[in-house]
This record gives C-alpha cells, structure tokens and sequence, in this order.
C-alpha cells in the first residue's frame, strides 16, 4: 500500500504562520522558563540527594512527605514521587542541595531520609539504591551538555554548508535549535526535569531531526537541476511533496518505539522518552515547514546556484540573437 503518492499540498503557503505557531510555543515555553527561575533541573545538574526505597506495603505519597518532616527545613524541599509502576510498590525521593554542601552532606541527607521512614512506622521497606552529586560535579555536566548541543549545532552548521549552500545550512540550524527548544518548552510545560537522558535524547532529536532535513535538501538540489525556470518557492514545494511519504513514514515508526519506551520504560526513561516523542513530532513539523522556509527567507531574491549557469546562458543566447537581427 502506498501513501501521500503524487501529493501537491502547498506548504510554502503556511511558513509565516508555522513560523508564528513556533514563536508562540517557544515562548510561552521561555516565559514560563523564567517565571520558575529556569528549567528544572535534575538532580545530576542542580546537585542533591536521590533515595529509593520499595515497600513491602505501599504508603501514600502524603505520609511519606509528613515523615520527612523532620528533616532540615521540615523536608519541604524534598520531592516525593512513584517510582515504577504500582506493582513495584517504590518510592522515590529526591532532596536538593541546600547550598554548598559537600559530598559528606549530602550522604548524610541520604542517611536521615531513611531513618525519617523508618521512625515513621510506614512499614518494612528496603532502600534499593541512592544518587549523590555535589553541586561542582552538577556544575560541571551542566556546561558539558552546553558544549555538546552547541558543537553538534556547529557541525551541522558547517556540514550543510559544505554539501548544500549556507541558506540551506542555516535553514538546517535554525530548524534543529527549533526542534530542540519546543522539547525544552513542553517538557517546561508538562513538569519534566531536565536530566542527563535528557540531554541524550535531545541530541538525539538534533540527529533525526537534520538527517530529515537533508532529504528534502537533496531533493531540492536535484529539482533545482531539473526545474531550472521554475522559482524557489514552487522548486521547494515540490520538493516537500516528493518526500513527504518518506518524511511521514520515518516518523511513524520512530514514534512507535519511543512511545513504547514511554509507556513501559519505567519511571527513569518517562523524561527521556517524552522528549523524543515531542522531538520526533517537532522534526517532522520543521522538516516540512520551518527549515525550507528560513531557506527561502535567506535566500531572498539572490540567484541559485543550480540556476546562475541557465541564467547566464539565457542571457548570452539573447544577446547573440539581438546581434544577429
């Protein structure tokens, strides 16, 4: 069976208005950013304590935050969550660092949540594992996942414009940072933190997302070639139309994997999964409207340069023919 056979949708038509979609998503995604004092960050970047502990018989979430009570400033900066699925009846609880708290701190922050539980008579349970990071180690894998999204944005940057030309190369940046601030935006939205895995499914986002982008450049290489009178606008859209299929049956297979990673792969993955569910989406979305669109913009009224050799032949055949009457 075959699908979006020989389509002729005009998307060039809608880049001004994806373009605003993205704008307002972006930043209603910043805006809230900056109203909680930026992204939320996991424990591997803001530093802390994470516990978690399996019951044998589970308890509410309510009675273990009223446990931890008695931790430094009435545990109120502790975050209290399922861990798993139900069945697996474990807890886990994660305290930010107060401060500059050293690694000795932190391990005794670990120490008294699990006396705090088990003064509280909440039942048998056992502690299956704990994470520590100091706020320098947070610090320094902050600036780490900065210079990796920036060097693969830089790569890219220059690949594309070594094989395609600088608009299409900025077409492609633009695109990718897009795909990757609409994750950042929902996973703002939703109440995700931003986590190492996190990081890792972004940069994997940056990957479809351009390999994507590249498809439709290539054929818009081809066509420029091919449709060498038509304009930028029509050879794009044709382009776009061609790959379509591709574009939509890539992503439907990808999103099944992802989602099934979502539902089944445990609380650790959900923030990892959700990111590439949202990225994959907003991939597809740039692919077909916001990279060929800023490579319009960029482009302008300059020639192309599948085009400069016609033009300038044209131009020749005119004038010998003008010479010759």
């Amino acid at each position: 069976m075959q699908i979006f056979q020989n389509t002729n949708y005009n998307f060039v038509r809608w880049r001004w208005h994806a373009l605003l979609l993205s704008a307002v998503v972006i930043g209603a995604g910043i805006a809230m950013m900056v109203r909680q004092g930026g992204p939320a960050l996991g424990v591997e970047f803001a530093g802390g304590t994470i516990v978690i502990v399996e019951f044998e018989e589970m308890p509410s979430i309510q009675d273990v935050r009223s446990a931890l009570g008695v931790l430094p400033g009435g545990g109120q900066a502790a975050i209290v969550q399922q861990y798993g699925d139900a069945a697996q009846r474990q807890i886990m609880i994660r305290v930010p660092t107060a401060g500059e708290e050293i690694d000795g701190a932190l391990s005794d922050v670990a120490d008294a949540v699990v006396v705090a539980l088990r003064e509280a008579d909440l039942g048998a349970f056992t502690e299956q594992g704990r994470e520590i990071v100091g706020p320098i180690v947070g610090e320094q894998l902050k600036r780490q996942g900065i210079w990796a999204t920036v060097l693969a944005l830089a790569g890219i940057l220059l690949y594309i414009a070594f094989r395609f030309q600088l608009g299409f190369a900025v077409g492609a940046v633009v695109a990718t940072s897009h795909d990757i601030f609409v994750t950042l935006a929902f996973m703002t939205f939703f109440g995700y933190d931003l986590t190492l895995n996190v990081i890792a499914a972004i940069l994997t986002i940056a990957g479809y997302s351009v390999n994507d982008t590249i498809v439709v450049f290539d054929r818009i290489r081809e066509n420029m070639r091919s449709m060498r009178r038509d304009n930028l606008e029509n050879i794009v859209n044709v382009a776009v139309n061609q790959t379509l299929a591709r574009t939509i049956i890539t992503a439907g297979t990808t999103l099944f994997a992802v989602v099934a990673l979502f539902l089944f792969g445990g609380e650790v993955l959900r923030g990892m999964a959700f990111a590439l569910i949202v990225g994959v989406i907003s991939g597809t979305y740039s692919t077909v409207f916001i990279a060929s669109a800023i490579a319009i913009i960029w482009q302008g009224n300059r020639p192309l340069k599948g085009q400069v050799a016609t033009t300038d032949a044209a131009a020749s055949r005119r004038t010998r023919r003008a010479r010759a009457s």
